[in-house]
């Protein structure tokens, strides 16, 4: 009997002039059903040359340029660092000029997940109880908080609370007390204390600090009350009284954040966090595209995905625009990529920093690959919205947040403005997770997978391997979202991560 050879190629686009080594090639391979030999060894994720590319010819891939050629490239040859570099080029951003239209599920035949649906009518997929910190100043008061009533064992007499974590951070002091550092640490703390996935919230401050409860709680309009509690250590007698006082009050907590219970909920109140890391030459052709293919399920679902790490959206920018439901929700992304032109010009930096060395040991040449292979997380719905970093999400859809591509940092802020789980892709292995909101880890390849088994959810490199499709891995994503939504523990979940990587964006001079 015959069998089929598999390929070792694939070329993604027809206008593209390179090709995508699916596994590590050897010199004088013959690429597939081509006259071309490959001119050296090509690791798996890397590209290979499909036809002479002139020095200062655009190299292309996915249909779109991710570089230049900065020598003449033969057919055959080994394209990456070496011989692509970064240019310039005019991006058409056709403002709101391809608008999709989303066929909405009925109301009757949409799907449900069990969680939490608070007083104020916001919904959470966890149930836990958070210390949370104004000031550095207060973080180890509130890991000593955290770590006396885990110790107590009281917690097990509460099968609903899911844990409690400390929230801490490095920031909060020695900065501006207005301007854009103070305003990300403002919206991001204010987003937790009322997050949906936290029962109820204790706040530890110093006192002298910069960040003000007071203040803070003024600005938005937060009140205590059985479950929202404040204290600072200098008002309340130093280290030892406001552990003391700070564990007596989440016990008094316990009985009215115990109440909450499980119920149907519709998928529609899914707010998913996209997120990617540790990317490699597969992420653009498996994971995130198939992370795309759940999401475009849960919008038309009415639910939403938030895409962020605006340096690695830098160069497939007007594919958004084009689906963006209207010019100025279009413009506002282009405002927020100027910022970081501006930004990133004005520290010393490019936006070509990115990606990262094992990024390109995996196969991305230059930061316009990398973000043409991360936008396809935001599957294929319009862009509804465009927010700040930890900005509340209004909108319902798919939407981007502003952010670095620090992959905690970036969750930071997608959590404060509403994500109550996280779908996070890696090609060399991320072991990321995230309290309160859970985070499910997709793996590029197969190899990867079954290396880091123990970390990842869910393997997309059966679809290289050919033994799925991106339509039938992203159903599977989306039916496992609500399974963890639902309650079940994702793979970081039980490996007890995700209490470490709370990290809101600074910036601004420390003073």
């Amino acid at each position: 009997m015959e069998t089929t050879k598999k390929p070792c190629s694939i070329r993604l686009n027809k206008d593209d002039n390179v090709s995508v080594i699916l596994d590590g090639v050897t010199k004088g391979t013959t690429i597939d059903k081509s006259n071309i030999t490959t001119h050296d060894d090509i690791p798996s994720g890397h590209k290979v040359a499909m036809r002479p590319i002139r020095s200062g010819e655009p190299i292309r891939k996915y249909g779109q340029i991710i570089g230049f050629a900065s020598q003449d490239i033969k057919p055959g040859a080994h394209v990456h660092v070496h011989n692509c570099a970064m240019g310039d080029f005019d991006r058409d951003y056709a403002y709101a000029s391809d608008i999709p239209i989303t066929n909405f599920i009925p109301a009757e035949k949409k799907r449900t997940f069990k969680g939490f649906r608070r007083p104020n009518g916001q919904v959470g997929t966890r149930n836990y109880l958070a210390v949370l910190t104004s000031v550095n100043c207060s973080a180890s008061v509130a890991r000593f908080i955290t770590e006396k009533v885990e110790q107590s064992g009281i917690l097990d007499n509460y099968p609903n609370i899911d844990g409690i974590v400390a929230i801490t951070h490095s920031t909060g002091c020695g900065m501006s007390g207005d301007g854009e550092g103070y305003g990300n640490l403002s919206r991001t703390l204010w987003g937790y204390a009322g997050h949906p996935n936290l029962a109820g919230a204790l706040m530890v401050g110093l006192g002298c600090e910069v960040f003000q409860i007071p203040q803070f709680m003024e600005i938005n309009g937060l009140r205590e009350s059985d479950t929202f509690r404040v204290m600072t250590i200098q008002e309340t007698g130093g280290t030892r009284m406001t552990v003391d006082q700070g564990v007596e009050w989440i016990k008094e907590m316990l009985p009215h954040t115990s109440k909450a219970e499980r119920e149907p909920i519709c998928a529609s109140e899914i707010v998913l966090a996209l997120q990617c890391g540790g990317s490699d030459g597969y992420s653009g052709i498996t994971a995130n595209p198939a992370l795309g293919y759940a999401v475009d399920l849960l919008v038309a679902q009415g639910g939403t995905g938030i895409l962020s790490e605006t340096p690695e959206i830098y160069g497939a920018e007007h594919l958004l625009t084009r689906r963006a439901v209207s010019r100025e929700v279009g413009e506002k992304l282009i405002e927020r990529i100027k910022w970081w032109e501006s930004y990133t010009a004005r520290t010393g930096n490019k936006m070509d920093n990115n990606p990262s060395p094992g990024n390109k040991l995996g196969g991305l040449t230059t930061i316009l690959e990398k973000s043409l292979g991360a936008s396809a997380k935001g599957g294929t719905s319009a862009l509804k919205g465009v927010y700040q970093y930890g900005e509340k999400i209004t909108e319902r859809g798919f939407v981007f947040m502003d952010s670095p591509g620090y992959d905690p940092c970036s969750v930071t802020g997608q959590v404060a403005s509403g994500a109550n789980i996280v779908c996070f892709t890696t090609g060399r292995g991320s072991v990321f997770g995230y309290k309160p909101a859970p985070s499910i880890k997709l793996s590029t390849n197969t190899k990867m997978y079954q290396r880091m088994k123990d970390d990842m959810d869910i393997n997309c490199g059966s679809i290289i391997d050919g033994s799925s499709t991106v339509e039938a891995k992203g159903e599977e994503i989306f039916e496992y979202i609500l399974s963890i939504a639902s309650g079940q523990k994702s793979k970081s979940e039980s490996l007890g991560m995700g209490g470490c990587e709370f990290i809101p964006w600074q910036i601004g001079a420390v003073m």
